[in-house]
């Protein structure tokens, strides 16, 4: 027996594979059997009332084509397992529509191909999951206010370079998360808009000569637009490649924010404490208080971008036309990715929620670092006249003298300035003790900067209201295209049930 005899005995001599089946067409059938085949019944009820409509089948076949959908036993197929007697779940619900309503059934393909309703059924999956993710973007966002609102007088050090830069507040850096998860959310919805429009009535690739209303398929789908080219419908990647780099970047962003909770944990920062419920102890140091709730954060944000990339690098590969088999591959990259994001946001939500700030530590910290020394430089130039870069010049050796001396910036005198003064422009300045003392005074340098976006308390709550405000706007949107989609698919449900009653 030659190798290609081997091959074939082990393997089976028709369709499909043992191998096909193993790597391919078994996999794909367990994704669409959890994810795909709800919008597939939704899509072959449209179809029927649409075809009906238009008139290109009578009602008494309408009627019996929807007692065999209503028949279909769902539960079965969701738990049924991969046979290789159909190639996919598409034909083994075509056959089970066959069997229960005969040769008619075969009328619910008129002018409709696996091509355009693989896509819509793909964009429907991919636009639940991105509601989903969304919905817990803003779960997130809402807990990130509220801990921003309790900390807009936390005063800490912020860093550039990761040294220490300038004295700001917690909320400071929190709003600045905010805005960065508020466009992610922004690009998600985006995305979205872009996801939700419609393939059906591209049929295989250039429409049909059936007189089938795509319009209609849009409305009872409730997507938002129609995909006009027939050839884009059915062969156009974009909106999942969109979906896939706004996950990523929400992936990178929120993975940034948690590598600094995670170094604020440490006992050399000192500045976080984990609650109970996301820490767990070492089997040996009784010491310890891991904080794997951020660790797995940030491993697992990290598999998001990988899985987002995995979803990019396919599309690439993927020639311009029809997609659909190419898309049963990387179609689950994609929702897993958004799964992760959808969890990571649902658990950092919960970690800041009950997480402690050391506010004290933090507070003492900056009063002690020369981070405030950006205000004394711009104290003397509106004490003495100089230019900021003279200033700058004598700041720069007061910090270094400091230093040498084993001194701290809240430790800083007047006679000091006046010593480096004299090097620099030959006099001593005209600033007081008190106004020095101010200069260094970190909460006096956070109040004073109240320019839009600054630290100052004042500025951070009117921030955080009109974020509040914008919010709102973006749950009511939310909770509107879940109401569109829900109502949608219960008319479905409702015209299918009235004609298979009738």
């Amino acid at each position: 027996m030659g190798y290609r005899e081997e091959i074939m005995k082990t393997e089976g001599t028709s369709f499909p594979g043992k191998t096909y089946t193993e790597v391919v067409l078994e996999p794909a059938y367990n994704e669409a059997k959890e994810h795909l085949l709800g919008p597939m019944m939704a899509i072959n009820k449209a179809h029927l009332i649409m075809l009906q409509e238009q008139g290109l089948i009578t009602e008494d076949d309408a009627k019996q084509i929807a007692k065999a959908i209503r028949e279909i036993d769902l539960e079965a197929l969701r738990t049924s397992s991969y046979t290789g007697e159909f190639e996919d779940l598409f034909f083994q619900v075509e056959d089970q529509l066959l069997q229960l309503a005969g040769d008619v059934a075969g009328n619910l393909h008129l002018a409709k191909s696996r091509n355009d309703m693989g896509i819509s059924i793909y964009r429907m999956v991919l636009r639940e999951k991105l509601l989903i993710t969304l919905s817990s973007a803003l779960h997130l966002k809402e807990h990130l206010l509220l801990f921003a609102q309790d900390h807009v007088e936390t005063i800490m050090i912020g860093y550039t370079h990761t040294q220490q830069a300038q004295p700001t507040t917690l909320a400071h850096y929190i709003m600045a998360v905010v805005d960065s998860l508020n466009r992610d959310i922004r690009r998600m919805m985006a995305a979205y808009a872009n996801c939700n429009r419609s393939s059906m009535g591209a049929a295989a690739l250039t429409t049909s000569g059936f007189a089938v209303s795509r319009d209609k398929m849009m409305e009872l789908l409730a997507f938002d637009e129609l995909i006009e080219n027939s050839y884009d419908a059915i062969s156009g990647a974009d909106y999942l490649g969109e979906v896939a780099t706004t996950i990523q970047l929400a992936a990178i962003n929120l993975g940034r924010v948690v590598q600094d909770l995670l170094l604020w944990c440490t006992q050399e920062f000192a500045v976080l404490k984990v609650a109970a419920p996301y820490v767990q102890i070492s089997s040996i140091m009784p010491q310890k208080r891991n904080p794997v709730s951020l660790e797995h954060m940030r491993a697992l944000l990290s598999s998001c971008v990988g899985n987002t990339n995995t979803v990019l690098t396919m599309i690439h590969n993927t020639p311009f036309g029809d997609i659909v088999d190419t898309e049963d591959d990387m179609q689950p990259y994609t929702w897993k990715s958004m799964d992760i994001m959808d969890k990571m946001y649902r658990l950092l939500a919960a970690v800041i929620g009950t997480m402690e700030v050391n506010k004290e530590v933090l507070l003492k910290r900056t009063q002690k670092s020369f981070a405030t020394v950006t205000e004394l430089a711009d104290t003397l130039v509106r004490t003495d006249g100089l230019s900021f870069r003279k200033a700058h010049h004598i700041v720069s050796g007061v910090v270094k003298k400091a230093l040498s001396d084993g001194l701290a910036a809240n430790e800083i005198t007047l006679p000091l300035v006046n010593e480096i003064a004299q090097q620099v422009i030959g006099r001593d300045v005209s600033l007081q003790v008190d106004t020095l003392r101010k200069a260094l005074d970190p909460i006096h340098f956070v109040e004073i900067r109240s320019l839009p976006g600054g630290p100052s308390p004042k500025e951070m709550k009117r921030m955080i209201e009109e974020r509040k405000t914008r919010q709102l706007s973006h749950l009511q949107w939310l909770h509107e295209t879940k109401g569109n989609n829900e109502r949608a698919l219960q008319h479905l449900d409702q015209v299918i049930h009235g004609w298979s009653e009738a």
